[in-house]
């Protein structure tokens, strides 16, 4: 977990902007990490979407959310940055929930400033919660991890605003420079209206910074290299592949009920399909304690 940790802070100091897919569950981040990304984030938009069949309005619970980070995190070697919404309740609940996280096998955890129950930041009704709570909340995300680095583990936490949408841009980098002075690792500004305000913040804060971008027919995507040029360090792709995803199965099934079938242009082969869920590894695995024919008659 701590060296996970570790090769995060390392990608942030080191030159260029990451790439950031984001998943639901661990085929997911195996598959993140075959394509070659150097870590992943869990969203729990896409955790409750998948799990639940809910959206993203805090319905899904801590231990829902820090369970299926379990698996993820144990499905691959990348570092995984966590949702932790709003902490899940008071400044206590969020130290629970940093160290529940990074028990978990995450590398980093996000908390953000939206009253609970909190919603996806997209959604209607988006409301953030006063300076105080604001500041308080990270603080106690901050405290449970210099807690967990005093007892020889490492975690990361990202301090994010949600205030663009709810209260206007003064009160969004007013924020994020607040969270940044706190000793945040990573600073996200949710909502940025242009590419204007993504450099006023870069001007205020000096901390690593993350982009997040999901495709909407009302928004123009940043490509990578565009936002590492005004100043981020990650670029993160939240609903990208629950987007594919969705879409692969409902074309599918549309298919089936209309008497047809996906064809081999829609499908993997067979044996790929055989090999990505794990069977070629476990029967290699296994193959380690074979016990020899010999042996096994006696």
């Amino acid at each position: 977990m701590s060296a996970k940790a570790a090769r995060l802070r390392a990608r942030l100091k080191a030159p260029g902007i990451a790439v950031v897919p984001s998943c639901y569950d661990a085929l997911g981040a195996k598959l993140i990490e075959r394509a070659g990304f150097e870590m992943a984030f869990m969203s729990g938009y896409a955790v409750s979407a998948t799990q639940l069949g809910l959206p993203d309005a805090g319905l899904i619970s801590y231990a829902e959310m820090a369970e299926q980070g379990r698996r993820i995190c144990e499905a691959t070697t990348l570092p995984i940055i966590g949702d932790g919404d709003t902490g899940f309740g008071n400044p206590v609940n969020v130290k629970r929930t940093v160290k529940g996280y990074h028990g978990a096998g995450f590398a980093c955890v996000m908390i953000e400033d939206q009253v609970s129950p909190k919603r996806c930041g997209y959604a209607n009704g988006v409301e953030v919660v006063g300076r105080a709570d604001a500041t308080m909340r990270l603080q106690a995300a901050l405290d449970a991890r210099d807690e967990i680095r005093a007892a020889g583990g490492d975690v990361l936490i990202i301090g994010r605003t949600d205030s663009r949408v709810a209260e206007g841009l003064d009160e969004a980098l007013w924020r994020a420079e607040a969270f940044a002075d706190l000793g945040a690792d990573i600073v996200y500004f949710e909502g940025a209206q242009s590419v204007a305000e993504m450099e006023a913040l870069h001007k205020r804060i000096s901390v690593p910074t993350m982009l997040a971008q999901v495709e909407r027919a009302d928004r123009t995507l940043i490509p990578p290299k565009q936002a590492e040029a005004i100043g981020y360090k990650l670029a993160l792709f939240g609903l990208t592949l629950l987007n594919a995803n969705i879409r692969a199965m409902r074309d599918a099934l549309a298919l089936m009920a209309a008497g047809d079938h996906p064809g081999p242009d829609r499908l993997v082969p067979f044996e790929e399909l055989y090999d990505t869920v794990g069977f070629n590894a476990y029967y290699a695995e296994e193959g380690k304690y074979a016990v020899p024919v010999d042996d096994a008659a006696e």
